[in-house]
């Protein structure tokens, strides 16, 4: 099963269960927000009491995250990417330095509003030149700092930026299209081992295949309480926060990112996540027109 935001046709975001096929609103719960502000027990008890299941068929499905909720990131907490930030970068030690690190790096990726789910497009910056998907296991974490499931996260990042010079990592990572979010939560009671999940990811360029690649999240050298600890630890999260746990997959200098790419990432037991590459600012208009008419 999988917790989801969906859409009727012509109706306001629901709140619901998606199993196979169907899918049944939860009742009481108006919106994801409410959800996570439930300690892990009570959203249990809450999300097992279901209406009445539709076909999944017609509907629209919104990213899993609503209200004051916020998706966060941590870098540097696979090998692969330790040296793929050490290889683009002119401050290599940098990186060796934050992945043996005791603090992790964290920092902000997207407000709810920001994020685009399974479907929609995802951006590239026009000042960038050389970017790349990041596929990451997403931590969802209550107003409590419990974790409650998790979901699979593409964490566009603009590698000639972030290149340049490490302080440039808010432009590198937080642009129009720069978070996506698969449609689905799974919830942490389904996933029996959340360190032993395949990582895929497939970039197609028209009918070609023009990058592919694997990993685990068995080789993630962060514990995930720990990150959502330290996450929590200074800052309040009213109605939840997502966690995106960086990646173990980067492709060689040589690839970019064109528009008009497409981007599928899969992880074991969590769902999968396809998006295609937009440039500029211009074609994420509708995240801030769908978020006015959700406030409504």
């Amino acid at each position: 099963m999988h917790l989801v935001r969906y859409q009727l046709p012509g109706g306001r975001p629901v709140v619901g269960v998606r199993t196979g096929d169907t899918v049944a609103p939860v009742e009481g719960i108006a919106s994801m927000a409410e959800l996570l502000r439930l300690p892990l027990a009570d959203l249990q008890t809450a999300v097992a009491k279901t209406g009445t299941a539709v076909s999944v068929d017609g509907l629209k499905w919104l990213p899993p995250i609503d209200g004051r909720g916020e998706v966060w990131c941590a870098g540097v907490t696979y090998e692969r990417s330790r040296g793929a930030r050490m290889e683009e970068s002119t401050e290599q030690s940098v990186y060796d330095k934050v992945y043996t690190a005791d603090r992790p790096e964290l920092f902000q990726k997207a407000p709810a509003w920001r994020v685009v789910t399974d479907g929609e497009p995802v951006g590239i910056r026009v000042d960038s030149g050389h970017d790349v998907p990041e596929p990451e296991l997403a931590v969802v974490a209550n107003s409590h700092g419990e974790i409650v499931g998790y979901t699979v996260c593409n964490d566009m990042s603009s590698r000639s930026i972030e290149g340049v010079n490490p302080l440039y990592v808010p432009q590198a990572k937080l642009f129009a299209g720069g978070c996506a979010l698969a449609t689905g939560i799974r919830p942490a009671w389904e996933v029996a081992d959340p360190k032993d999940l395949t990582i895929d990811i497939v970039i197609r360029r028209g009918d070609d295949e023009v990058f592919s690649g694997t990993t685990s999240t068995g080789k993630l050298v962060r514990d995930l309480q720990d990150l959502i600890d330290v996450l929590f630890l200074p800052n309040d999260f009213p109605d939840g926060a997502i966690l995106a746990t960086g990646t173990g997959i980067v492709p060689e200098l040589d690839f970019a990112l064109r528009e008009g790419d497409v981007i599928e990432i899969s992880i074991d037991q969590l769902g999968t996540l396809t998006n295609t590459v937009a440039t500029g600012r211009e074609p994420f208009a509708f995240l801030a027109e769908q978020n006015s008419e959700e406030k409504r």
